[in-house]
């Protein structure tokens, strides 16, 4: 069961969207009104589409089926990391690699290069290398886990993907269009609902706003998760995911690569601005 309150959603601030004339008037009916020049964003709405993602994503674990969290702002990194781990699914907190779905293929190629770096220093054998080798391939182990960590252990593409700022994240968005892997998103006053099966309009930009949605749905992914796992156990025909619900309602007012990877266009060296 998840449960968020309307107390939860005002004091993390979840109803304030961005500059009125900032907006991306495809968010209009999640929009209650404006506030010094600030759109004021409908928390009924909000509630309906947390409601809905969380019911959505259960089912999806309880299938045996994985989530990607995918938060790259400087405000989301940390949050996403946690509670993606603590869920036992997989995230991409720094930079989204451009094929990272399009092209997995390509992508658990560069995993298995890490793996194996990774194997070579836990054995060791850097230390037959000289500094200046050993040096350059911690470097590569450290810029490749940097971009990889989260997804190393994905062994298939993901069943779902959770995403915070649909603006930012607009790759990800597209490469799961494409492949047709549902997309739920946190989707501010200022995004592009479009492409996005399962909205929930919040503010995407306030680390507690993120925090309690991302806390939520952490939730019901590990819910579904442990749901599937007793239905398995049992040997009984799959039942309805858990059920989720708001607890009071909400009114209105609220250089060592593998060519592989090159070849693929896979650079772990690139940074972006948040």
């Amino acid at each position: 069961m998840v449960n968020v309150s309307l107390r939860q959603l005002l004091e993390a601030g979840v109803h304030f969207g961005h500059q009125t004339r900032r907006w991306n008037p495809k968010m209009k009916r999640y929009i209650y009104g404006q506030k010094n020049g600030i759109h004021i964003i409908d928390l009924q709405a909000t509630a309906r589409g947390l409601i809905d993602a969380c019911r959505f994503l259960a089912s999806v674990t309880a299938q045996g089926r994985s989530v990607l969290f995918v938060g790259t702002k400087r405000a989301a990194r940390e949050i996403v990391q946690e509670e993606a781990s603590r869920s036992s699914m997989f995230y991409v907190n720094n930079r989204w690699l451009g094929g990272t779905l399009t092209n997995f293929q390509t992508v658990k190629r560069s995993i298995e290069h890490l793996r194996a770096l990774e194997r070579m220093h836990e054995e060791g054998r850097f230390e037959v290398l000289s500094k200046k080798e050993a040096l350059e391939l911690t470097r590569t182990i450290s810029k490749m886990e940097k971009s990889l960590g989260g997804i190393k252990n994905m062994r298939a593409l993901p069943g779902a993907l959770f995403i915070i700022d649909p603006k930012k994240e607009y790759i990800a968005i597209r490469e799961a269009n494409r492949l047709d892997i549902p997309v739920v998103a946190l989707v501010d006053t200022n995004c592009d609902p479009d492409g996005i099966d399962y909205v929930i309009p919040g503010n995407d930009d306030a680390i507690k706003s993120i925090r309690l949605f991302t806390a939520a749905i952490a939730d019901a992914c590990a819910e579904g998760a442990q749901t599937g796992r007793a239905d398995a156990d049992n040997v009984v025909a799959p039942t309805d995911s858990p059920d989720v619900e708001v607890v009071q309602r909400v009114v209105p007012s609220q250089g060592a690569l593998a060519d592989a990877s090159a070849s693929a266009g896979l650079n772990f060296d690139e940074d972006e601005e948040d």
